[in-house]
């Protein structure tokens, strides 16, 4: 939908730089021997792509080498992008647009994850696809949350419906329904808390906003999209699984991607809990904030030369 290959090139390039990088830059025209293997494996397990994951793909390589003592650095990165289709298949989110009626997105995730920067950028994209945009900082725990979202709304220039700090996040969610109503706004994205050192506390809180929007529309919050910072490795998978069994999430976003070598951190994600991933985060900018797409991902990582999707 928004999305261009040469931003996954460019947000996952400190990825593709540690796997081929570091191991003599085999994925080029030279060709494979042992040692080089050994390093792609270990490059691999530094990418998080997680042990079941890289197990697989070297098994690939291997038998591939085996068969074939010419086999050359190009020739293991289309194993290995094969094997993450593979693994990642029904891993793209599908956001329709279609309804007639408002449209709900519950955004979760931790403090620090860049939920609330990530709230303005979704906005930002379905503005510009042609959705009518309410933002709700329903994060009124965090002092400044209001002051960052308000900042984003006046930038892009999205209405906001925004309360005191420490007010009901549940009624500036209501609210904000109702102001969607009289407004005529279709699509409402809701930035919420992340204290996960009071799990029990947050939860109530979300659960709370869930049964509050329900009063309204039994179908609301149409998506519950966790927020999970990509740079945290196999902690993320356990925050996604936190998250999960409170709210029965319907959709990823994996954000700041483009600061680290560990970008095969989703992968894990995605295998463990079978949730499909809906954007990535691959810069500051607005735009930098992009529709997941498989080709896309696994093309960018294994440094392929194809541009799969415009």
């Amino acid at each position: 939908m928004f999305g261009l290959f040469k931003k996954f090139k460019s947000g996952f390039a400190r990825t593709t730089q540690s796997l081929f990088g570091a191991v003599g830059g085999i994925f080029g025209g030279k060709k494979l021997d042992s040692d080089s293997i050994d390093a792609l494996e270990e490059a691999l397990y530094g990418a998080d792509f997680g042990v079941e994951t890289t197990e697989e793909i070297m098994a690939e390589i291997q038998r591939a080498f085996k068969a074939d003592r010419e086999l050359r650095g190009l020739d293991a990165a289309e194993i290995g992008a094969a094997v993450l289709r593979r693994v990642l298949e029904g891993a793209e989110g599908s956001f329709s647009p279609d309804r007639l009626d408002r449209e709900v997105i519950m955004l979760l995730g931790v403090n620090g994850s860049g939920k609330t920067t990530t709230t303005a950028k979704l906005g930002n994209l379905y503005k510009e696809d042609g959705r009518s945009v309410l933002l709700a900082a329903c994060d009124t725990f965090r002092a400044a949350a209001n002051e960052q979202i308000k900042s984003w709304s006046d930038r892009l220039e999205i209405d906001l419906i925004a309360s005191k700090h420490g007010a009901d996040a549940a009624a500036v969610a209501f609210d904000a329904y109702q102001a969607a109503e009289s407004r005529g706004h279709d699509l409402i994205i809701l930035d919420t808390a992340g204290r996960l050192h009071n799990k029990s506390h947050l939860m109530g809180e979300l659960e709370k906003i869930i049964r509050v929007l329900k009063k309204k529309d039994e179908l609301a919050p149409h998506h519950r999209w966790l927020i999970v910072d990509g740079s945290i490795g196999s902690n993320s998978i356990e925050q996604a699984r936190v998250f999960h069994k409170a709210v029965d999430l319907t959709g990823l976003i994996i954000t700041k991607l483009d600061g680290t070598s560990r970008g095969g951190a989703l992968v894990g994600i995605y295998r463990e809990l079978n949730i499909p991933i809906y954007f990535v985060g691959l810069g500051e900018q607005p735009d930098d904030l992009q529709p997941f797409t498989i080709d896309n991902y696994v093309s960018a990582v294994f440094g392929l030369e194809k541009e799969l999707s415009e």
